[in-house]
């Protein structure tokens, strides 16, 4: 058989050697496929190969980030994709404007220095729905957050307010938003002033001034909502509500915190 199809005994007799090998290599494959394969779904498919290799690693799965993306290309596992998404802010008014004390400088060593806050637009089958989130720029948490039909001053406010009741009130922490109107409102004013604390505002037309909520809102539109259909605000309150307290802060894992969650990186600075 060796003579027919011209191949050499000694690497014929190799190939025969090493076929047990071969076996367990293939089998070695398919069962590390099998566990990327379940922590990509288990993300809802929101995870590429760097996160996904420090949720393996999590789990106890020791791999490289070349060996997971190979993984990956083999079963056609692809991350949700970026999108271009709707600008919400609205700065032509006459109403008064705070300077901006952030001056993107998104660092922030303790909890309760650095607050952010925006509002973006989310689709449902029911027309819009509003929401209003503030992130603590110390673990990149989101602290904060409100639903409403309409994009007024008392969204800004709701948000803000449940951010407030969860950090304990602390008093001096600058709260950095863009200078829409609601932001600008006597009702948010008020609220800033009366818990003590510091309006920042970004320079005018500049999303880069509140890049961490632009960044959080990319993440959870193309991570939870792009490629779904959402019927009612119901549907979408619950999605957003998934993502944010059972997904974003307990298991999101973030490059800038070491690949921790917000959650995971605020308890060890508190440890």
């Amino acid at each position: 058989m060796c003579r027919v199809l011209g191949v050499a005994r000694s690497g014929f007799y190799a190939w025969c050697r090493n076929k047990a090998v071969r076996a367990a290599r293939e089998e070695r494959q398919q069962a590390f496929d099998g566990q990327v394969q379940e922590a990509f779904e288990d993300s809802r498919q929101r995870s590429g190969a760097p996160r996904l290799t420090r949720e393996l690693d999590g789990q106890g799965v020791s791999a490289n980030r070349k060996t997971v993306a190979r993984s990956m290309r083999r079963q056609g596992l692809r991350a949700r994709t970026s999108r271009r998404f709707k600008v919400t802010t609205n700065s032509a008014h006459s109403l008064p404007v705070a300077p901006n004390h952030l001056a993107q400088h998104f660092e922030a060593e303790q909890r309760n220095q650095k607050w952010t806050g925006d509002i973006t637009y989310l689709a449902t089958g029911e027309r819009w729905l509003y929401l209003a989130v503030v992130l603590d720029l110390c673990g990149r948490k989101v602290i904060g957050w409100a639903m409403r039909e309409q994009m007024s001053a008392e969204l800004a406010c709701e948000a803000l307010q449940m951010a407030l009741e969860r950090r304990g009130y602390p008093t001096g922490v600058i709260v950095h938003t863009d200078r829409g109107s609601q932001y600008c409102s006597r009702a948010y004013r008020r609220l800033i002033s009366d818990y003590g604390l510091i309006s920042s505002m970004s320079a005018k037309g500049s999303c880069y001034d509140n890049a961490c909520n632009e960044s959080f809102f990319r993440s959870l539109k193309v991570e939870a909502l792009h490629g779904e259909k959402f019927p009612t605000r119901a549907s979408m309150r619950e999605a957003v509500f998934e993502y944010i307290e059972g997904y974003y802060n307990r298991r999101r894992l973030h490059s800038t915190l070491g690949y921790l969650s917000p959650d995971d990186y605020e308890a060890r600075l508190n440890s």
